[in-house]
């Protein structure tokens, strides 16, 4: 069998079967969480709504319920989009003059709907850096790290 005759799931019991517990490729992760993908297969949809990450991959079964994204992504989408908006302001400003309630509407807009697509990208990016630094939970060993305590 070949790896192009394999399915997403096959494959990534393959990969947990020969996981050995060293730190995971960073990049892929980051890539896959930016998508909303699952970090070990790539095809299974890490959200299931808006902002709420599965507990498992619907293809490959792999456990995403151990993330700690808490206001990480809110402070990363805040600090991303403000500092997108101030050149906007100040050449908006400097250049057009336009009145301030116009400059503030459209401003406002830009500012929430940027906010509204960044925020659950940078929840899976979060996750997906959890998941390759094996932190909280991510480790191969985490069932029988349950079984002795």
């Amino acid at each position: 069998m070949n790896e192009n005759d394999m399915d997403a799931s096959t494959m990534a019991q393959m990969a947990r079967a020969a996981d050995t517990g060293a730190e995971r490729p960073v990049k892929p992760a980051l890539w896959l969480g930016w998508r909303k993908r699952c970090p070990q297969c790539g095809t299974g949809h890490m959200m299931q709504s808006y902002l709420k990450v599965r507990d498992h991959c619907p293809v490959c079964n792999e456990e995403l319920s151990h993330h700690r994204a808490d206001d990480g992504p809110a402070y990363l989408t805040i600090l991303v989009v403000g500092h997108l908006m101030v050149p906007f302001f100040h050449f908006g400003f400097t250049i057009f003059r336009p009145e301030p309630m116009v400059l503030f509407s459209v401003l406002a807009i830009l500012s929430v709907a940027l906010g509204l697509y960044l925020l659950p990208r940078f929840k899976g990016l979060m996750v997906g850096v959890q998941w390759a630094k094996r932190m909280h939970g991510f480790a191969p060993d985490r069932e029988l790290a349950r079984q002795d305590m």
